[in-house]
């Protein structure tokens, strides 16, 4: 971002406006261009309320058309760090106005990140001494403004002024710079008196949708310029002694009005309960010490517990121990569960900065529902907030449904070219009406009656009733059929939707897949299809096939993604999860047999289900599973075999990857083409890759392993 000083002339930092920076999204805010800083005056705003007076209201029906209006004629521009009201533009060219607002943070800072030291990681985000170049009068202003913090809030999400910056940013920068590492130290918890500091900075972990009650409502709905209009022709029709025709008017903007109140307010609340929610969570504070608080206080850098039964996600928070198998269906729409790994720890990947989107593997979404949640290393399964409010994941879409993009609908643009058409003839009208009565010596107050009726001949006053009860006529015709409108106006749009696109499975096709065969490999060359899989002999196809996969066990049934449940069905084999319960009792017996503690056993399918000539030995130890990544393709677990002393790494994923990931003199010459073939038929196709790994034999080993 670049200063400008087009307002001042000046070229100190933190005056005129700010602009966007595409490199520096982070400043201004993703949907803002230009911020501009004001200051109140005095004598301005007595001089507005004057004029107001003096104008019978009018200037402040326009003021409240034109909200920037205002704070330019109330305030003057001035820094951005002074200013006590901001003009936000955004990059369709909207306007909007917020207040600044201040508050004391004590003798408390923020800190840089969780994991370091106090004094190493102190840092002043709306306050500090500037340099010596800084003007005087600016270096007053911040020793008496010390320990004071300056925010804006803006479509949900709190901006705090950074002086190191001279900048307003999202409150989400303040922990940008956060590793892995640096993640995983925050598993003490935080002081008392960082969180308390914390809390004023970040705000309360809210989704705040905000209802406006039918007074504030009929006040802005009346005041729209349409409906403005119609006050002055029903008054203009009365005078003309038009009773029954005013009447009709009246009776039907007051019924059009009230059922679009009505409908706006309900959908605002229906909105305000989804996204609503404050849950208990016991997190963990810098000593050792936990406590039982309310969702609200959670600020980023505190570390809390999953139960093992799992919970309502209150944020975004980074999985640090344990695994936890979550419902996202409320923020991605698939049913399937996701199984989430612990963020890395000990290893290059710690060393990462810390991204939701390139570790939401290791991320827990705010509104998502954990089912379960198993520890393997100490007792608790711990995770550490990341973001809260409206910079969770929840809180952009619930932001998206708030603020919509404005939609440049070619139907809109025809309607006001239209009514302009009209007022040009109602204008050409009123001059020749007037120019005839005059000639032909009709009264005055006769004269203007008939000019303005004519304007409201021409221009009809009924249309926005008309377009409000046809608009909310077909909500309740979509709302019969099951279909939920939240932007009443976007019915127009969906009358032009000629083309629609959806995802083939499970929308237009049947849910479910089922496993067509295998083809093994013997000799660098495939050999026929096998299309009953528990018929292959022990060996690391079938390995692969029966320990490749994210299955779980909920109330002893498996869950997972179709493709891992199937491939599993298809061996025969059978997944054995210990429990918490018996973990405490003593390991069973099949988990006894691998000399180290494992994740889960694959045991194979009992003697008489087995093919006479291929019996299977034993089972199967899984010592660590890395899910599927989109971004890398694949998915990989460590596997112990029982007398073995070195696990094994089976992987499963896209073909083309796995055989870039596989020795040259392994992959057959006719990959490419036998590809190809399976894949011009429309089957889906898995290739599998096996490798020993001799430098991880114990539980403990692989979950120190990099990806």
């Amino acid at each position: 971002f670049a200063d400008s000083t087009r307002l001042l002339g000046s070229q100190r930092p933190g005056y005129g406006t700010l602009q966007h920076d595409a490199d520096k999204p982070h400043m201004v805010g993703p949907g803002m261009k230009e911020v501009t800083g004001y200051q109140t005056k005095a004598w301005r705003v007595a001089l507005c309320h004057a004029c107001s007076v003096l104008t019978a209201g009018l200037l402040l029906i326009l003021f409240h058309w034109k909200p920037s209006l205002e704070v330019q004629a109330k305030c003057k521009p001035c820094a951005l760090s002074q200013a006590d009201w901001l003009v936000i533009r955004d990059r369709f060219g909207q306007c909007f106005t917020t207040r600044v607002r201040t508050e004391a943070l004590g003798e408390g800072s923020l800190e840089h990140h969780t994991g370091a030291r106090l004094e190493d990681r102190r840092t002043s985000i709306a306050i500090g001494v500037s340099d010596e170049e800084e003007s005087r009068d600016t270096i007053q202003l911040h020793e008496k403004e010390e320990n004071t913090l300056r925010y804006y809030l803006f479509e949900g999400v709190r901006y705090v002024w950074v002086e190191r910056r001279q900048a307003y940013c999202r409150v989400s920068i303040l922990d940008e710079d956060w590793t892995c590492a640096d993640l995983h130290l925050a598993h003490t918890g935080l002081h008392q008196q960082d969180h308390n500091t914390r809390r004023k900075i970040y705000g309360p972990n809210l989704i705040e949708v905000p209802v406006k009650s039918y007074a504030r409502l009929l006040v802005e709905e009346v005041l729209n310029p349409f409906y403005i209009f119609q006050v002055f022709s029903i008054v203009l029709w009365v005078c003309d002694a038009y009773y029954y025709y005013a009447a009709c008017i009246f009776l039907i903007s007051t019924v059009s009005i009230g059922l679009s109140l009505y409908e706006t307010r309900k959908q605002s609340s229906t909105l305000q309960n989804m996204a609503k929610m404050s849950v208990g969570v016991r997190v963990r504070r810098d000593g050792g010490e936990e406590m039982v608080v309310s969702s609200v206080d959670l600020v980023p850098g505190d570390c809390f517990s999953l139960p093992a039964e799992g919970m309502l996600v209150p944020c975004d928070a980074a999985l640090l121990s344990g695994e936890c198998m979550v419902n996202e269906s409320m923020l991605t729409g698939e049913s399937v569960p996701v199984m989430k790994p612990p963020l890395p720890a000990g290893s290059p990947a710690a060393g990462a900065v810390y991204s939701p989107e390139e570790h939401r593997r290791h991320t827990l979404f705010c509104g998502t529902q954990v089912i379960q949640a198993k520890s393997y290393v100490g007792r608790d399964v711990l995770a550490v907030v990341t973001r809260t409010g409206f910079c969770t994941a929840k809180g952009d879409l619930i932001g998206s449904i708030l603020y919509p993009k404005p939609v440049s609908f070619k139907f809109y643009k025809d309607a006001v070219k239209f009514v302009l058409f009209l007022a040009v003839l109602a204008f050409i009208g009123t001059v020749y009406s007037i120019l005839i009565l005059v000639r032909n010596q009709v009264p005055v107050g006769q004269i203007i009656i008939r000019a303005l009726d004519l304007v409201t001949v021409i221009v009809p006053p009924a249309l926005p009733a008309a377009m409000t009860v046809g608009t909310i006529y077909a909500q309740n015709r979509l709302k019969k059929r099951g279909i939920f409108c939240i932007s009443p106006p976007r019915i127009n749009l969906c009358g032009k939707v000629r083309l629609v696109c959806f995802d083939k499975t499970g929308t237009l096709t049947e849910e479910g897949l089922d496993v067509w065969g295998v083809v093994p490999l013997e000799n660098n060359h495939f050999m026929p299809m096998v299309h009953e899989p528990r018929c292959l002999p022990a060996g690391p196809l079938l390995y692969a096939m029966a320990t490749c996969h994210a299955v779980l066990l909920l109330r002893a049934q498996p869950i997972g993604d179709p493709v891992d449940l199937k491939m599993v069905e298809s061996t025969g084999w059978s997944l054995e999860m210990m429990e918490e319960e018996e973990e405490e009792e003593g390991e069973l017996p099949a988990f006894q047999q691998f000399g180290t503690k494992v994740l889960a056993v694959m045991k194979p399918p009992p003697e008489e289900e087995q093919p006479q000539d291929r019996k299977h030995q034993g089972p199967l130890g899984i010592l660590r599973r890395f899910p599927f990544s989109s971004s890398l393709q694949r998915m990989s677990v460590l596997v112990k075999v029982p007398g073995e002393a070195s696990a094994h790494v089976y992987t499963k994923g896209a073909p083309e990857m796995v055989a870039s990931l596989c020795q040259k003199e392994t992959v057959p010459l006719d990959f490419s083409q036998t590809l190809r073939r399976y894949t011009t038929d429309g089957f889906r196709v898995l290739a599998l890759a096996c490798r020993p790994l001799g430098t991880v034999s114990t539980f403990e080993e692989a979950l120190q392993l990099p990806r």
